[in-house]
């Protein structure tokens, strides 16, 4: 069994990946319905929630159906995140999470999210003014180093340990990486299979298929693994991997009929949670994704993500299930 501190997580845990302007409350509710195991809120800036900004405010949102639940913040100030965390305490979440692994530019040269891999001794006090201002377990999601010259994390993730966090995601490149080329999970074997190691590790990095998701785990050790951009329309990926874990049998993949079913729940959730404008504008980044590879899909697409009227939406995404078909 897989814990932090007292949350259980089950034999080897699935665990939704924080996606900015993706993981919000309507996707982790289709995600958690499909099987994902420990989810987090889209990272929030701790500079938003102590000025009190709307959106940051807004992404704290839990709900009950969704636990556990991590919120995760950044910032580039100790004192600013440690008032995020106590913000973000009162919100109710099972852990805080701190970002140490967001490589966009506009976070990275702010000294915020993977930044901080350029100053160790500053990420870990941070972490240590975070972990003291809260009773709730704290996490840490990262990456390997800034660069090719400083992949540290195998010490960065003992110290992060040894000042009392309670798991770390480790998402297998560099800042310098971004997302291109392949993560290399060699290091997070590493850090998993350190002697001194006691808390629980989570590898990530393009996982799938539940066959690499089942490679991974074999060859790797990881206690868990983490599924970002593979979730992105395609929640069943969770279960599939469960499944494949279990019984070495690949799932059916979802019918056009249950894609069409579960976007349509992911639509409600979002006019529910946005309200009707931001509901409807929001949800366009996912239809392409459910519905990827789709036969002459693009005029459907089209009203999809040009429509205003809510009714219509409901009724294109009919039409899908009725007329379309996978070649």
């Amino acid at each position: 069994m897989v814990k932090i501190a007292n949350i259980e997580l089950g034999e080897f845990p699935l665990l939704l990946a924080p996606m900015e302007d993706v993981s919000d409350p309507p996707f982790r509710k289709v995600c958690k319905a499909n099987g994902a195991d420990l989810m987090y809120t889209e990272f929030i800036s701790s500079e938003g929630l102590i000025r009190d900004a709307a959106k940051s405010v807004q992404k704290l949102d839990i709900f009950d159906y969704e636990r556990p639940i991590g919120i995760q913040i950044f910032g580039s100030d100790i004192d600013s995140m440690r008032e995020a965390a106590i913000v973000s305490a009162q919100a109710g979440p099972d852990l805080i999470d701190i970002n140490y692994g967001c490589p966009v530019k506009n976070v990275a040269c702010k000294g915020a999210g993977a930044a901080l891999l350029r100053d160790i001794p500053k990420m870990v006090k941070m972490t240590e003014e975070i972990v003291k201002s809260t009773n709730l377990p704290v996490t840490v999601k990262t990456r390997l180093g800034w660069d090719e010259n400083t992949k540290n994390i195998v010490e960065t993730a003992e110290r992060l340990q040894d000042i009392g966090i309670q798991a770390l995601s480790i998402h297998g490149r560099t800042r310098v990486q971004m997302y291109k080329g392949e993560a290399d999970w060699t290091l997070i074997s590493e850090v998993k299979n350190n002697p001194r190691m006691k808390i629980p590790i989570f590898g990530n990095g393009d996982i799938d298929t539940p066959q690499k998701a089942l490679e991974y785990r074999n060859r790797y050790g990881v206690d868990g693994i983490m599924i970002g951009r593979a979730s992105i329309g395609y929640p069943w990926i969770f279960n599939e991997i469960k499944h494949y874990m279990k019984t070495g049998e690949m799932l059916p993949g979802p019918t056009l009929e249950e894609r069409v079913a579960v976007c349509r729940q992911h639509f409600t959730h979002s006019l529910e949670w946005k309200g009707e404008k931001l509901g409807i504008f929001e949800m366009r980044r996912h239809y392409t994704n459910y519905f990827r590879g789709l036969s002459h899909f693009k005029p459907l697409r089209m009203r999809l993500v040009q429509s205003e009227d809510i009714q219509e939406i409901y009724d294109t995404l009919e039409e899908i299930a009725q007329t379309m078909s996978y070649v």
